[in-house]
C-alpha cells in the first residue's frame, strides 16, 4: 500500500483517520507530535504554543522543517509494515518532500468538511485550546499552503456523514492495494 498522508483543516477528521489506521494495526506518524516535542524542547507548553512553534520551525528551517523531521520516523515505521499513515500534512512543500523521500509509494488523502461542522467537532473536544479561534487556525494552516495540498490530493473525502460512514471510507482506503 505505501505511505498515506492526510491533509485537512482543523476538525476535518485527520485524527479520526489516524484512529482507524491504529485499529487496523497501521503505524501512524503524527506531524503534530513533532511540533509538540519541539515545544517541550523549548520549555513551552504545547497546548499554548503549538501554532507559534509550528510557524517558528518553518521560519527557522524552511517550509519542510516538520516534514524533514518526520521522514526518519516514517522510515522506521515503514521498515516493519507495508503501510504507514502520516497524520497532518500542511502544505504542497511537505507533499513534495514526502514524494522525494518515498516516490510513488506516497499518496495524499484530503479530508474536507464545512466550517460549521468542523467548529462543532472542535467545540466538542476537550484537548483544543480556547486561546485561538477556528478562524485563526484556518488562516494559519492556509498560510502554510494547505489549500493547494488539499486541491492536489490523490483522493478527497467529504467528511459530512456519520462517523461510522467516515470510518468505513478510511478503512476502504487503507485496505486498497493501489490507491
Amino acid at each position: 500500500m505505501g505511505i498515506i498522508g492526510t491533509v485537512g483543516l482543523p476538525g476535518s477528521g485527520k485524527g479520526e483517520a489516524a484512529t482507524v489506521a491504529r485499529e487496523l494495526g497501521i503505524p501512524v506518524v503524527t506531524m503534530g507530535d513533532i511540533i509538540r516535542e519541539e515545544c517541550r524542547a523549548r520549555g513551552l507548553d504545547p497546548a499554548d504554543h503549538h501554532g507559534a512553534v509550528a510557524v517558528a520551525l518553518r521560519e527557522e528551517d524552511g517550509p519542510t522543517a516538520i516534514a524533514d523531521r518526520s521522514v526518519e520516523h516514517i522510515h522506521e515505521a515503514y521498515a516493519d509494515t507495508d503501510t504507514v499513515l502520516v497524520d497532518g500534512i500542511r502544505s504542497n512543500d511537505e507533499v513534495e518532500r514526502f514524494e522525494e523521500a518515498f516516490g510513488e509509494q506516497f499518496r495524499l488523502v484530503a479530508i474536507k468538511a464545512p466550517f460549521d461542522v468542523r467548529k462543532e467537532r472542535i467545540d466538542d473536544r476537550d484537548r483544543d485550546s480556547a486561546t485561538e479561534s477556528l478562524e485563526d487556525r484556518d488562516r494559519r494552516e492556509l498560510a502554510f499552503g494547505m489549500g493547494a495540498a488539499i486541491e492536489n490530493a490523490d483522493i478527497t473525502i467529504e467528511n459530512t456523514d456519520s462517523i461510522e460512514t467516515y470510518h468505513k471510507q478510511i478503512r476502504n482506503i487503507l485496505k486498497e492495494d493501489d490507491i
